[in-house]
């Protein structure tokens, strides 16, 4: 009978552990949590440059808030055909830096040639990681990704890996638009939500970006 007690007794202790362990697996944290995202554009990157898009998105109002200026060192991540790239080489000047970060290849060599054709010595292209921009440690004063967030796979991952790139002041700007994740839009309140779990806080936020109201400029820098 007292055999028969201690088995009972190991089978619940068992059952209780196996429980315990299921319940924490099914509790992921807010970056373990696969949010849907947008499948990456790889299409004609010359739709980028669309007639009025400079006055629309007010860009270099953008870059006024950011502190793009002459001698800065920029990173354009999620770079594409390269469109904010050339504005922000020309305003930064030959004595700062624009580091054009993207995982695409063709974006890439499309942005090399752009540069070489428009005469800019002073852009940087860099074939990233998914989750890594792989940028050089303390080379960035100001940072932008326009309308890329939503595409980002492990965006708490890409952000934490930013941070040591960041020199002290650097501002993130982040412009997107409202959506669902994968109709290439994410919620503003997502989007902050990760930038603080890798590290951020939001200093500002506005909606000039776009007149329709779906679009939103948000700015972070890094947790005291």
């Amino acid at each position: 009978m007292l055999s028969m007690f201690k088995r009972l007794v190991m089978i619940a202790v068992v059952l209780a552990a196996a429980s315990a362990g299921l319940a924490h697996a099914q509790v992921a944290s807010p970056s373990q949590a696969q949010r849907k995202t947008s499948t990456p554009y790889t299409g004609d990157l010359s739709i980028f440059d669309s007639p009025g898009r400079e006055d629309r998105l007010q860009i270099n109002r953008v870059m006024d808030i950011l502190g793009i200026g002459p001698g800065k060192n920029v990173a354009d991540i999620g770079a594409g055909s390269g469109w904010f790239t050339v504005r922000a080489a020309r305003r930064v000047t030959e004595t700062g830096l624009v580091y054009a970060v993207d995982i695409n290849p063709e974006a890439i060599r499309f942005i090399e040639n752009r540069a070489e054709r428009e005469h800019l010595h002073n852009v940087r292209p860099i074939l990233s990681k998914a989750d890594d921009p792989l940028l050089p440690a303390n080379s960035v004063d100001a940072v932008l990704l326009l309308k890329t967030y939503h595409e980002v796979e492990k965006p708490v991952i890409l952000l934490r890996n930013l941070r040591a790139s960041l020199r002290a002041g650097a501002e993130i700007g982040i412009i997107d638009r409202n959506g669902n994740g994968e109709n290439h839009g994410v919620g503003k309140n997502v989007v902050v939500r990760e930038a603080a779990e890798a590290g951020y806080v939001l200093t500002a936020q506005y909606d000039f970006v776009k007149g329709d109201g779906m679009d939103y400029f948000l700015v972070f820098a890094l947790k005291p």
